[in-house]
């Protein structure tokens, strides 16, 4: 099941991006052309064009905001465990957010009518941007709630990695501080994953992916956090955002700027700052930085 399971989450990241936004796509159109008929209907003293060009001007601002959306959310997720503190930060957003989707609807919509030879008017801008910002507020945050569901399905397809932690009752079995194994839950089942068994470690945001035998699985943790639990004897930091297993580590390739590029046993590149490349190689007894180290 889980080599099933691995092959289902490699094969949709290989079609994850057009998904994304065919999701995206799909959605509006849909939203756009339902919205459109039924105002047409509710509007059948007018012109047709005219409810259809009411929806569609704001389906496609819309539309177009939605990578906005997605990196405000990136830089203030909102999670279990942050949306406190994200959220005023969301509802700040919210309003640029609505007035930018005011002001490109009223823009299309005047281009519109032009084209048909008429005048649009939006009416007393304050009193209906009021109106306005009550439905986009609402859409705002479905966006951010789709966005915290398929995050949670994507980890739930791919694994998500957590410390160990000491029983309620009675002594630990292993090392809680300097732990041997993690604890890893995926698809509704959990399996453990010897620490000696991770090729190397990656900060992304609030997590940090452990790199096990060509799968990732992300644990909730900051690089300063995971660096105390880790046995130094086997992990180095080689960047800000990486870590390496000394025992997967086959190559340093010296790089003119004064970095380094390790290769792992996998192949996988891994990039080497000047700040830890001194430290690295004296780990194998070579201070001498002008020249490449195979391990």
């Amino acid at each position: 099941m889980t080599n099933h399971a691995v092959f289902d989450y490699r094969d949709f990241q290989r079609w994850r991006r057009p998904f994304e936004i065919g999701f995206w796509l799909a959605s509006y159109v849909l939203n756009a052309t339902f919205n459109s008929v039924t105002s047409a209907i509710d509007h059948a003293a007018l012109p047709a064009w005219e409810p259809w060009s009411w929806e569609w001007s704001s389906a496609l601002v819309l539309l177009a905001l939605v990578p906005a959306v997605i990196a405000v959310e990136r830089r203030w997720p909102f999670r279990f465990d942050t949306w406190r503190r994200s959220l005023p930060l969301h509802l700040l957003a919210s309003v640029p957010f609505s007035l930018i989707h005011v002001g490109g609807m009223i823009a299309l919509r005047k281009l519109a009518y032009a084209m048909a030879g008429q005048h649009y008017d939006f009416g007393l801008w304050w009193p209906n941007f009021g109106y306005e910002y009550l439905k986009d507020v609402r859409t705002y945050f479905s966006i951010i709630a789709m966005l915290a569901l398929y995050r949670l399905w994507l980890l739930r397809l791919q694994g998500e990695a957590r410390l160990l932690v000491a029983p309620e009752e009675g002594p630990p079995v292993e090392p809680v501080e300097r732990p041997e194994r993690f604890l890893v839950r995926k698809l509704g089942r959990e399996f453990l994953v010897n620490a000696s068994e991770i090729e190397w470690l990656q900060a992304s945001g609030n997590y940090v992916n452990l790199h096990v035998r060509g799968r990732d699985y992300p644990l909730r943790a900051t690089m300063a956090g995971i660096e105390e639990r880790l046995d130094p004897a086997r992990f180095v930091r080689v960047h800000r955002s990486y870590f390496v297993n000394l025992d997967y580590l086959t190559e340093i390739e010296p790089l003119e700027t004064g970095d380094a590029r390790l290769q792992l046993r996998d192949s996988v590149k891994i990039p080497c700052s000047r700040r830890y490349r001194a430290a690295l190689r004296e780990r194998f007894g070579q201070p001498d930085c002008a020249k490449p180290v195979a391990s």
